[in-house]
């Protein structure tokens, strides 16, 4: 038997219009005869074209608001039915049922409807019944029907159409079907993730992917799943990479901290900052946050929560760098940086990151609630003698915001709001302190009256007595170690002002 099928007729029951007509146009062409209902059915005879109505198959009108008006066996008979099965046939003679050959639903928009904030009533009468029912089934039977589940999804199969007069392929059939569950479990996942207050169960679904070129490395294919153009808009360069899509998460979350704040700038590599400052304009931020590391700054990603102008356009352009973000450009700036071919250009829209985290770990997933604290002046403690200055408040608040977005261990080491070098990634608090220091003095920084945050606590005094020799005066850090008067001590019987905050800030 031939798996090629050629449709005689078609059920559409759709919530968007856009993009129908030339389906609707086409089917009249060849013959296909149209079911359909309620709005979808003023819009085809809107059109000129003749169709028939569900509710004269089933002698039911619409009833219950709207709530049921395809959930009936004379519709889905004709769905489900078997070709190739005789008893089907014999049933669907017997009841007066019409095959359908052709399903075409967009369900009811319940995710912008959670999004637009509508109260609780709106919301639920966005969760559609009888267009995923039409879905599911018509997707199980693709061996005899072909199922259109989204208006994205109408040029591909009204192209399918056109070519072949009608007819589809098994194959056609089977890809469609596994788009049609990919719609119909995704709408379920956002369904239960608007419902669930119990967060006993994991359902994440992305509609969305961006295929990447490779993953971390060449040999690892890769994939984006989720909304970019949601989070950019992209004006320039090639396509990001697996590691791009890393750095540029990390930067965005970084910069969030100081939104709204003086000039900020920032470059990462590899997940952290190598880089930071803020500063009265712009372009002096990024001069002194690329004075941090101008060594990891090459080929690193480049962030600001300003505007960038001419002049900070300029310093950029004669680093190497892959990808450069703001929430806007001047338009001279704009083309002095575009004069790099391959430079990625975006700029950050104003979206509210998720407040959930997850990652693959064994066989299964992690998942916590995002880290939305933000160390603030009014959640320190002064625990030592030596009471910090205002000055030094600034500089320590400014490091731990910093300190919370990079890699464990770490120390963070800043004066006069600047990243004078950081730690990251180490096995001990004492190694990550040592490297920072290490990596200010080969910068030239002059340590001297600089702070330093840990995102943890100090077990012994180790590091604060290090901090103290290399010329640290406060220090930042959440406490909570049975020995943290060790550390205290040391403060006070060296002059260092200590604040503690409570809230430790692991990153992995």
């Amino acid at each position: 038997m031939s798996t090629t099928k050629q449709a005689k007729s078609a059920l559409i029951s759709v919530f968007h219009k856009d993009g129908l007509e030339p389906i609707v146009r086409k089917f009249n062409e060849l013959g296909i005869t149209i079911y359909t209902t309620g709005g979808t059915e003023k819009f085809i005879r809107d059109l000129g074209i003749d169709c028939v109505a569900v509710e004269d198959i089933t002698s039911y009108p619409s009833i219950l608001g709207g709530r049921v008006k395809t959930l009936h066996p004379k519709v889905f008979g004709g769905i489900l039915s078997r070709r190739d099965n005789e008893g089907d046939k014999a049933q669907l003679a017997e009841f007066e049922i019409p095959e359908m050959d052709i399903v075409i639903v967009d369900l009811y928009p319940f995710e912008k409807t959670v999004a637009s904030g509508a109260p609780e009533q709106d919301i639920i009468e966005k969760i559609d019944i009888g267009g995923i029912s039409l879905i599911r089934a018509a997707a199980k039977n693709f061996k005899d029907v072909i199922c259109v589940s989204s208006m994205e999804q109408y040029d591909e199969f009204l192209n399918i159409i056109s070519t072949d007069n009608g007819n589809t392929s098994i194959e056609d059939r089977k890809r469609f079907s596994a788009k049609a569950f990919a719609v119909s479990s995704h709408y379920d996942a956002a369904i239960y993730n608007y419902m669930n207050e119990e967060e006993n169960n994991f359902r994440q679904s992305f509609d969305k992917v961006t295929p990447l070129r490779y993953g971390e490395n060449p040999h690892q294919k890769g994939a984006f799943y989720g909304d970019l153009e949601a989070m950019f808009e992209k004006l320039h360069g090639k396509e990001l990479s697996f590691n791009n899509l890393l750095d540029v998460d990390a930067a965005v979350n970084l910069i969030n901290e100081f939104k709204g704040e003086a000039p900020t700038f920032a470059i990462l590599k590899h997940n952290n900052a190598c880089g930071f400052a803020q500063r009265d304009n712009l372009k002096d931020a990024y001069v002194d946050a690329l004075a941090g590391d101008p060594t990891s700054a090459f080929g690193g990603v480049l962030i600001a929560n300003k505007t960038i102008d001419l002049a900070t356009a300029e310093e950029i352009h004669k680093l190497f760098c892959e990808v450069v973000i703001a929430p806007a450009y001047d338009a001279d700036a704009l083309e002095v940086l575009k004069g790099k071919k391959n430079r990625v250009i975006l700029i950050l829209k104003d979206v509210e990151l998720p407040k959930i985290s997850y990652r693959t770990a064994l066989n299964g997933v992690l998942f916590q609630d995002a880290n939305l604290i933000t160390d603030k002046r009014e959640d320190l403690k002064n625990v030592t003698e030596k009471v910090v200055t205002d000055a030094q408040i600034e500089d320590l608040l400014f490091a731990s915001k910093i300190c919370k977005h990079t890699k464990s261990n770490t120390i963070i080491l800043v004066k006069n709001k600047t990243l004078c070098a950081g730690g990251t990634g180490q096995t001990s608090r004492v190694d990550a302190l040592e490297q920072a220091i290490a990596k200010a003095n080969h910068f030239k920084f002059d340590l001297k009256g600089a702070v330093m945050a840990s995102d943890a606590f100090f077990p012994f005094p180790d590091c604060v007595e290090i901090a103290h020799k290399a010329g640290i005066e406060a220090v930042i850090q959440p406490g909570g170690s049975i020995k943290d008067q060790l550390s205290i001590d040391y403060c006070n019987e060296n002059g260092i002002g200590m604040v503690m905050t409570g809230t430790r800030h692991f990153k992995h």
